[in-house]
């Protein structure tokens, strides 16, 4: 071993880096000469076996070999990457229209849910929401329909446990809220409820929005005249609405409100079934005993109350067909809104 080795080494190292096409190739390359095993580690190793005169030289040239060769696979690695960023470069047509990425967009559930309650909040309305597995006590006794109440018929109900249920309604967010708030209250409950039934109008989950006004000398017209600003600003000022008397446990005297068909504009189709109107929602002016409850004043303050489903208005709005179309992932459906 000699000082004419490492320069041999060194200039046959230089040769095959700069002929190195790829960084792999530079990267073997730097294995060979520089690693654990390389040439140049093994000549640094063996400088021992030379005369003790010539170790010092032989020492520092091998040093500045191994910088010179680390420097070179170095630089051979930023031209390779450099060359094949040209490349890519020069392969990409910047004349060509872009390729957008598919963007999603809003559920109509979601889209109606918040255009009304945008319109209620716009009246003033808060939004109060609640946990859908509820007792029994606030989706029903709370709502004046205590046990065995004929009334609960109407409520198709999951029950958890004997007094455990999901909600079949958002008004126990009604009770819940006045427990907790002294009137003035103006309050719009959105959320899922559930009950047992499934066809083209119904599905065993839906949303509802209900509404709630509680104050002095609240009346009934203040309640018509609340709704009939909403189905304006949902529909169009064209479109007409009807109270018709109604039952509900919970509200004294009640209604449905009826709105004129938005397919037929009254003149009779299968959408309306020839009738010309088409239900939206229930409405009436809450039971005392719904106060009493809660430890209003029923002497002092009276209130409203309303709701609606919110795949109802959809279906109105949208012209859907079919309550299951929500809900069964067609991107095809889904697409249009």
């Amino acid at each position: 071993m000699s000082n004419q080795n490492i320069d041999q080494i060194k200039k046959e190292a230089l040769s095959e880096i700069q002929r190195a096409d790829t960084a792999e190739q530079v990267k073997s390359l730097s294995v060979k000469y520089l690693g654990r095993k390389g040439l140049v580690t093994l000549f640094l190793r063996n400088i021992s076996a030379l005369p003790e005169e010539e170790r010092p030289e032989a020492g520092k040239k091998a040093n500045q070999v191994k910088l010179t060769l680390e420097e070179a696979c170095q630089s051979a690695i930023e031209r390779i990457l450099s060359a094949d960023g040209d490349k890519k470069e020069i392969a990409i047509d910047i004349s060509l229209p872009g390729r957008p990425a598919p963007r999603g967009s809003l559920h109509p559930i979601t889209r109606i849910t918040r255009r009304i309650c945008d319109v209620f909040s716009r009246m003033g309305f808060n939004v109060a929401e609640g946990p859908e597995v509820e007792t029994d006590y606030y989706n029903f006794e709370a709502l004046n329909i205590p046990k065995n109440h004929p009334a609960r018929d109407m409520q198709d109900t999951f029950y958890v446990s004997e007094n455990i249920v999901l909600r079949t309604h958002t008004s126990p967010m009604q009770v819940r809220f006045m427990e907790k708030h002294r009137p003035p209250v103006r309050i719009i409950a959105p959320g899922k409820v559930y009950r047992c039934d499934s066809d083209i109008t119904h599905t065993p989950m839906f949303h509802q929005v209900e509404g709630l006004l509680v104050d002095e000398h609240v009346s009934f017209g203040d309640l018509k005249g609340i709704l009939t600003a909403f189905v304006h600003e949902v529909f169009d000022e064209q479109t007409s609405l009807r109270f018709r008397p109604s039952f509900f446990p919970f509200t004294e005297p009640s209604a449905e409100v009826d709105i004129l068909c938005v397919i037929c504009r009254g003149k009779g189709c299968k959408v309306c079934s020839g009738t010309g109107w088409l239900e939206v929602l229930g409405c009436g002016m809450v039971h005392p005993a719904v106060f009493e409850n809660v430890g209003y004043d029923t002497g002092r303050y009276s209130g409203f109350a309303f709701g609606m489903g919110v795949e109802r208005i959809a279906m109105l709005k949208y012209g859907i067909n079919d309550i299951r179309l929500y809900y069964e992932g067609d991107m095809r459906f889904l697409k249009q809104f």
